[in-house]
């Protein structure tokens, strides 16, 4: 998921956007879209239901597409080149987490893969990647694998996220063979008489899923949903604070072209065999690091007493000396506590540290966490 951004363009609408409006949502500019950041019952309503329910939201604003090559390998050593993940190591259905690499080992956006087709080697990739960022990431595909693959931006399809405890009994009933898929898996179903690609994945820290649904379709299968009794629509404010809880990095806070995976705590998205060969942007850093430990290193942050900690409020230590800063902090509803991540030297980084925020010139009490604040429920 990434940061909304600053651009001064006319914004862009999803082709949920009337439904948005009908339903009451307060609508702001995000990343380039005029997008719902919360309906009439309130962003603590929205993430509370979305952890005890359902919650369906529009994330069709993502960058969806398709990479084929002669053959699936072929794809996937092709985007190799540009991500260390293992993408040739892909089952027929299985998606990743991975991120674009530039070389300095800076994180140019973070995304989710999948090897989709009939499990053999005429299987295609799958990709979704941060609205913000899916422009550069198109050209970025498309500069480098040009001659090697064929890349398809499929701006004809939407995207929804229906997501919380009880997503997967509602989904069942529009698409029975969703009950099949377990966590970070995906196939094509039949869903209420749609043709969609589904996900078992989402950016909550609950079970639930990712829909690719056609833009014809795509107001009729949300309405449909709408009607089950378990589902609410719910908007970026509840996103943002459900997948804060969740320990989840926010691609423009937590994870820029500034940092890398190794101090970003993301060494588990990079599998032993790119670990150990490289061959993508940046690879002799992060090899450096692991072998040597990075200087600093992404920690959760859990602040005394009821104020929060935005992003870019100092860390200190004991002494009043600055160790680093958070990059995203609010309010978590179902702890009733703020919450926070961010970036502190790694000799400050073990859990249950003692550190200060510096909130509007006052140092507030605080300590390192273990992230996630609250546990993940996906279903593996």
């Amino acid at each position: 998921m990434s940061a909304a951004t600053g651009a001064d363009a006319p914004l862009l609408s999803t082709a949920l956007h009337d439904l948005h409006v009908e339903l009451g949502a307060k609508m702001v500019p995000f990343a380039g879209y005029d997008m719902p950041v919360q309906y009439p019952a309130g962003i603590l309503t929205e993430h509370l239901h979305t952890r005890e329910a359902a919650g369906l939201f529009d994330v069709s604003h993502m960058g969806q597409i398709r990479i084929r090559a002669e053959s699936f390998t072929a794809a996937a050593a092709a985007l190799e080149r540009l991500c260390p993940a293992d993408f040739m190591g892909l089952k027929p259905g299985q998606q990743r987490y991975s991120f674009f690499t530039d070389n300095a080992a800076g994180i140019l956006d973070d995304l989710m893969v999948t090897r989709m087709g009939p499990g053999d080697e005429s299987d295609h990739i799958f990709m979704v990647v941060n609205a913000g960022c899916k422009d550069a990431d198109i050209a970025h595909l498309k500069a480098n694998l040009n001659g090697r693959c064929e890349i398809e931006v499929l701006g004809d399809r939407s995207l929804v996220a229906l997501q919380g405890p009880k997503a997967a009994a509602v989904f069942a009933r529009l698409a029975p063979e969703s009950a099949k898929l377990k966590f970070m898996s995906g196939a094509k179903l039949k869903a209420a008489g749609c043709d969609v690609i589904a996900t078992r994945s989402g950016y909550t820290g609950e079970d639930g899923f990712e829909i690719s649904v056609a833009n014809s379709d795509i107001v009729a299968f949300t309405r449909k949903l709408l009607t089950e009794p378990e589902v609410k629509p719910i908007g970026l404010g509840a996103r943002d604070s459900l997948r804060l809880e969740a320990g989840l990095c926010l691609y423009g806070n937590d994870i820029t072209e500034k940092t890398n995976p190794v101090e970003a705590n993301l060494v588990w998205a990079m599998q032993k065999r790119r670990r150990d060969e490289g061959g993508f942007p940046g690879a002799g850093i992060v090899q450096r690091q692991l072998a040597e430990g990075p200087a600093r290193k992404r920690v959760g942050i859990l602040p005394e007493g009821k104020a929060p900690a935005r992003a870019h409020t100092e860390i200190t230590d004991q002494q009043g000396r600055i160790i680093g800063e958070i990059t995203s902090g609010g309010f978590g509803p179902s702890l009733g506590a703020p919450v926070a991540m961010g970036y502190v030297e790694t000799a400050h980084a073990a859990t249950g540290t003692a550190v200060n925020l510096m909130v509007r010139g006052k140092a507030l009490p605080a300590k390192v966490a273990a992230m996630p604040f609250v546990p993940h429920r996906y279903q593996r």
